[in-house]
């Protein structure tokens, strides 16, 4: 190739070049044209059905935020442990939570899914049962309480939705299945709940005292704990049953607590039982005074080590642990008497005994 062919070539690139930078001050570049929206199909049934839930429960579920004297409220803390969820329980203000969301609290706030904010107060609490009731002072407009369901009848397998506020995401809504029922948890007063739901829908620290809902929207259980090594949700959550919520509740609301049925007695634990093969609840001792002692409950003769009463049946239910025992006090309740099925020397025999309110006097 010449010098004079490299010269013309040249000169043909840079008017190239002129004209191209003179087309792209005239035309600005636009980049590729934005792609078509597709259209969608109606929503699956499931979906709509997932959507309905949420829009007629939702306005119907609160944030609980506390104060306590040594942590002052602030967002932080709304984020963490002093932060739970409540329940529009009836039209007159009240609002079902845990007793842990509020335990030890000096004030408590309500937040509304229309982000309005109220003070409430502390109605009464349940630590046997991990519930607290709560009424607002002032609400310009309190939305409509929840749809109750039936525990008795829940089936593993079924779907359970779960509305709550989980690490103060408020608002939040996670669906999943009943994974368990007649599950046993044990509450910070030392005593168990029993029945139990456990569901698998996502429970996390935030999600304390919300509801949770079969697929018809209505109020089956309130959720309480997660079982997670991390404190995240892991897939086993409970709720207590909303049998029980809907028993304690009104008593609550009248009382400002629940009674504790009793008969005055301090048993072995299970491990006790298996170990010098015992079949029921074995009475250590009874209280002075008490409905066990006057009945003649025997408890153990602490000089010889001797055995006095084993409890085998209530009502001629089977009693193998202390729980069960309780879970029929509760249901038969204070003031009435109860039949204990009693192993005495190798002799069966029934003892009539009185429930009494011990809680009352403690």
């Amino acid at each position: 190739m010449n010098r004079r062919t490299v010269l013309v070539l040249a000169v043909i690139a840079a008017v190239l070049l002129i004209f191209a930078a003179g087309s792209i001050r005239q035309a600005p570049w636009s980049g590729p044209a934005a792609r078509a929206v597709a259209e969608r199909g109606a929503l699956s049934d499931a979906e709509k059905a997932n959507v309905e839930i949420f829009e007629k429960v939702s306005p119907s579920v609160v944030q609980v935020v506390t104060q306590t004297a040594a942590n002052p409220l602030s967002e932080e803390q709304e984020g963490g442990a002093a932060s739970g969820t409540g329940i529009v329980w009836d039209n007159d203000g009240h609002v079902v939570t845990n007793n842990h969301v509020v335990q030890n609290a000096s004030q408590v706030a309500i937040r509304f899914a229309s982000g309005e904010a109220v003070r409430a107060e502390i109605v009464g609490t349940a630590p046997n049962y991990d519930l607290a009731v709560l009424r607002i002072r002032s609400a310009r407009n309190l939305p409509p309480p929840l749809a109750l369901g039936s525990s008795a009848d829940l089936k593993v397998g079924q779907f359970a939705y779960a509305i709550g506020n989980p690490f103060g995401l408020d608002q939040s809504m996670s669906s999943g299945i009943i994974s368990a029922l007649k599950r046993r948890l044990p509450t910070s007063s030392g005593r168990e709940i029993s029945n139990v739901i456990q569901t698998d829908t996502a429970i996390n620290p935030g999600n304390s005292g919300g509801p949770l809902l079969d697929s018809a929207g209505r109020l089956i259980g309130v959720t309480t704990a997660i079982l997670s090594p991390s404190g995240s949700n892991a897939g086993i959550g409970f709720a207590i049953p909303v049998d029980i919520v809907n028993r304690v509740v009104p008593e609550l609301i009248r009382n400002g607590r629940v009674p504790t049925p009793g008969i005055g007695i301090v048993t072995a634990n299970e491990a006790v039982a298996t170990r010098i093969g015992a079949e029921g609840l074995i009475v250590v001792r009874t209280t002075p005074g008490s409905p066990a002692e006057r009945a003649g409950i025997r408890g153990v003769d602490m000089s010889t080590g001797e055995l006095g009463d084993v409890i085998t049946a209530v009502d001629g239910k089977p009693v193998h642990r202390l729980s069960d025992l309780a879970d029929q006090l509760e249901q038969i309740g204070v003031g009435k008497k109860v039949r204990l099925s009693v192993n005495r020397d190798g002799s069966a025999r029934d003892v009539e005994v009185a429930i009494v309110d011990i809680g009352r006097a403690q």
